[in-house]
């Protein structure tokens, strides 16, 4: 029922809007530059309301099980150092300096490098939307015969007034007073998707400060683990 009220509640607004500019569209005698205005709205909000839907489906799915994952020997230094690359761009406009640490060699990790990728991209894009401009975010790599653990840190340009285990809920997005746009879906989606690949997700807050661990088994330890199991 919570759910069901969140998502009715999250695809009205945009909807709404749209509803109303047609209903302008249709009705009144608009000058060309009015008519553009509207139809800029009308475009940004049927795009957000689809990145709602898609979000939805996609949280869904991983919350469920419902996604295949190919487990496969891949590079976390190398998936790490290509998604930071990636967001160079976006770093550089939001005022954001990245502080990137990981290993001088190849980290072994057994996942699904499809379902990596959408997880640090989810994490990153969280941080250049959130993060306060002007500051360092740090992103880091740690191995043990035990494990790998990527670490990511950037302190929130909103007050983090609400517990960790809140902010990995759906539709939730920090200062519970806000009302921006996203669909809150993504830390939801990235700790869903991290455990269909036996990985722990962990958020830390610590004042403003917001911490995220995703840690996976080593290779050597899960493949042993997989062919027992097998």
């Amino acid at each position: 029922t919570e759910l069901i009220t969140n998502v009715s509640h999250a695809l009205k607004t945009p909807l709404t809007s749209i509803v109303n500019y047609v209903d302008i569209l249709s009705k009144q005698d608009i000058k060309p530059d009015e008519a553009k205005e509207y139809v800029d709205v009308l475009v940004r909000q049927s795009q957000r309301m689809k990145k709602l839907i898609d979000d939805l489906v996609e949280a869904s799915k991983a919350s469920s099980g419902a996604i295949p994952v190919n487990f496969e020997r891949s590079d976390m230094t190398l998936l790490l150092t290509q998604a930071v690359t990636e967001y160079e761009d976006k770093y550089a406009k939001a005022r954001l300096t990245p502080v990137f640490d990981v290993s001088s060699k190849p980290v072994p990790v057994m996942i699904d490098g499809r379902l990596m990728w959408r997880v640090l991209d989810n994490l990153i894009g969280n941080i250049c939307k959130y993060a306060q401009p002007d500051t360092r975010v740090y992103i880091s790599e740690t191995e043990t015969n035990n494990t790998v653990t990527v670490v990511f840190k950037n302190v929130s340009k909103y007050p983090l007034n609400i517990s960790s285990e809140e902010l990995m809920e759906r539709f939730v997005r920090g200062d519970s007073s806000r009302s921006t746009e996203g669909s809150g879906l993504g830390l939801s989606i990235a700790k869903s998707l991290t455990e269909l690949m036996q990985g722990t997700f962990q958020i830390f807050l610590d004042g403003d400060l917001f911490h995220v661990e995703v840690m996976f088994p080593h290779y050597q330890e899960q493949q042993e683990k997989m062919e027992k199991e097998v």
